[in-house]
């Protein structure tokens, strides 16, 4: 995958979490979290290096909203299996 259609899909899973209102204090956090960190990756020019917590909290917004959210867990799954693939 090229960078940009790793932008097409971070612009795409943006704009999902921005339409998505949690009903807990945990997943209104993990939202924001996940915001500035797609933000940070599309800010950034050449690398598509996350740092690692940035792994653990799209790892964690997976299991928080895998119930409630479906269409934004299949959105970060694929998010995470596309930097882990990268070797990130």
């Amino acid at each position: 995958m090229d960078n940009q259609e790793i932008d097409t899909l971070l612009e795409k899973l943006n704009q999902e979490i921005e339409g998505i209102q949690a009903d807990d204090e945990k997943g209104q956090a993990l939202l924001r979290e996940l915001s500035a960190d797609i933000r940070e990756l599309l800010e950034r020019a050449e690398s598509k290096q996350p740092a690692p917590s940035m792994m653990d909290r799209i790892e964690s917004s997976i299991e928080h909203f895998e119930v409630t959210h479906p269409d934004l867990t299949t959105a970060l799954s694929s998010l995470f299996s596309i930097l882990s693939n990268a070797g990130i």
